[in-house]
């Protein structure tokens, strides 16, 4: 028997798994996938998931990859645009955007180096259960033999459309509807531009560097144009880019390489994370709009909690139950902000009239500029930058500047 297996094997899963064996636990990691492999992702990893890297000790195996380190980011909103340096992170300054192909493999290798037994091109077919409780999993291998495997845990971190959540009735709450849909793609030999999130009416575009030479470039559309843009994505994503000058030209001046990767079930929701013998971590708990480009650093949080939760239950340190109870109580207080925060941006609406007067207030004001990029960076909490009280402080010290 194992103490926990773990369904799904990229940015919660493998972590999860590590962080446990890492305490001696017996780990069992399957995924339906083999690595490396690609998904849809923007890839995009702020302060507070690059600081869980560093404590993890992976931080400096994935700048080895070639990867490059961002710190300068922006917000261009048209009339405006804010630009800074986020404040660091436990002495991490640096944000990564790496092809999931690296990311995830480094992650799963992490896993097995810790002691985890992992599993790769395994499907799981359903849960094993005894008196209402989860006992395990069965599924197959490469060779299709149906197989069983038991565990005093078993973790769903096997995404928004999670399995394991689903044969457990996990419920769901806070439903906000989905909002946008996403193409990107890869091009090489792109001049150095500003790194911004890009707002226009009803559309949100940026570009990221990444793995090998290469650019990311995403424009996110309204949901209800999903059609017409699937359509020709090539010309609605580049008519999209065009309306940033700065942005067309250096997309123009490179070549796209890829195809372009596109996602309309952008979901907004929570699910209760845990039960008798189950537990939830990453999109399968909690999902949003991709457009604040959270999930990463988002899964990697949820997983060290997780973890730490497991932990205290396995070990008699207190109930599991209880344990994982405060491991969702955690989860939802520290993500309710960010959660809100994007379903708001996913609107693809203009910022009301008075977060434009905030936004225009920053633009000659670095300090508080690096504390907004930290809203979304993960070092400055949003409820606290966003307060009635900062909010006027600010205006006010724009005001009283622009009459001196």
């Amino acid at each position: 028997m194992y103490d926990v297996i773990v369904v799904g094997a990229r940015c919660a899963g493998s972590p999860l798994s590590m962080l446990l064996a890492r305490k001696g636990y017996r780990i069992l990691l399957v995924d339906r996938a083999t690595f490396p492999s690609d998904t849809v992702s923007t890839h995009f990893i702020w302060l507070s998931g690059a600081a869980c890297l560093n404590r993890w000790g992976l931080l400096d195996r994935l700048r080895a990859t070639g990867c490059p380190a961002i710190r300068e980011i922006g917000l261009d909103f048209g009339p405006f645009i804010v630009k800074g340096t986020a404040p660091p992170l436990d002495g991490v300054a640096d944000m990564f955007g790496p092809r999931r192909t690296v990311l995830d493999k480094l992650l799963i290798d992490a896993a097995a180096e810790a002691g985890a037994d992992v599993e790769q091109a395994f499907t799981v077919t359903g849960i094993t259960s005894s008196n209402g409780r989860a006992t395990g999993i069965r599924g197959h291998g490469r060779n299709g033999a149906e197989i069983e495997e038991s565990a005093k845990i078993v973790v769903g971190a096997d995404g928004r459309h999670s399995a394991i959540a689903s044969a457990v009735g996990a419920d769901v709450y806070n439903v906000r509807p989905r909002m946008t849909c996403c193409y990107y793609s890869y091009w090489r030999d792109v001049p150095p531009h500003f790194l911004a999130l890009r707002a226009r009416p009803n559309r949100l575009m940026g570009t990221t560097p990444t793995n090998d030479g290469l650019v990311l470039g995403l424009v996110f559309f309204p949901l209800a144009e999903f059609d017409k843009v699937r359509s020709d994505i090539d010309a609605h994503f580049m008519a999209s880019i065009d309306t940033v000058p700065d942005l067309s030209e250096a997309l123009r001046a490179g070549e796209r390489v890829e195809r372009y990767y596109g996602a309309a079930d952008m979901e907004n929701f929570f699910r209760k994370p845990y039960g008798e013998g189950w537990a939830l971590v990453g999109d399968a708990g909690y999902q949003k709009d991709a457009c604040t480009a959270q999930g990463i650093s988002d899964s990697f949080l949820s997983a060290e909690w997780l973890a730490e939760a497991i932990h205290e239950g396995l070990s008699g340190v207190r109930p599991l139950n209880d344990a994982l109870a405060e491991y969702h109580r955690k989860r939802d207080e520290h993500f309710a902000a960010i959660y809100q925060f994007t379903c708001g941006i996913a609107t693809l609406a203009p910022p009301p009239p008075e977060i434009q007067a905030l936004y225009a207030a920053l633009v000659h004001n670095p300090a508080e500029s690096d504390r907004l990029l930290g809203t979304l960076a993960g070092t400055v909490p949003i409820p606290e930058f966003y307060s009635p009280e900062n909010v006027a402080r600010i205006i006010s010290h724009a005001a009283a500047a622009a009459v001196r």
